[in-house]
């Protein structure tokens, strides 16, 4: 189920193939050294990546935390604004822990809470213009890092589908 109600990884998560097997090593066959080589320089490029983010935020006055935040409102699915729940499921948070995160960014400027027009239980959390330039500013950054990266970032090729 998808739409602007479903929940955003209804929206975006597919499942290719049959569901994994209880326990994935009896499924597998067996790893070889070149595909250890190869899972370790993926886990190293996504561990240089996350760094670079890390670094770079953080150069610019937030935290991580708060990066993600702004980029999950600004890539949110179908809408400009988000609720705390939903911020926080995408975050992978715990509902008050967004809404700490929420409230240090507002402190910042960087978003608002703004009630919903139409259903007064419900509280949109939206970026500012601050927020918006920031964001900008950073994932231009991140983007042409990621362009750098494009190799080590690839999913592995494994000794059993050559």
């Amino acid at each position: 189920m998808t739409g602007v109600g479903s929940s955003w990884s209804d929206a975006v998560v597919t499942t290719e193939g049959p569901p994994p097997a209880a326990d994935p090593a009896e499924a597998d066959p067996a790893l070889t050294k070149q595909d250890f080589e190869a899972l370790a320089r993926f886990r190293f490029g996504i561990r240089r990546y996350l760094r670079f983010s890390e670094d770079t935020v953080r150069g610019h006055g937030l935290s991580p935390q708060q990066y993600q935040l702004l980029l999950a409102l600004k890539g949110f699915p179908l809408r400009d604004w988000a609720t705390v729940g939903e911020l926080a499921e995408r975050l992978q948070l715990r509902p008050h822990s967004t809404a700490e995160l929420i409230t240090r960014a507002q402190k910042q400027d960087l978003v608002r809470r703004v009630p919903d027009p139409d259903d007064a239980r419900v509280v949109r959390v939206e970026l500012t213009g601050a927020g918006e330039e920031l964001l900008a500013r950073l994932s231009r950054l991140h983007r042409t890092q990621l362009e750098h990266m494009r190799t080590a970032l690839s999913v592995p090729i494994w000794h059993d589908e050559m």
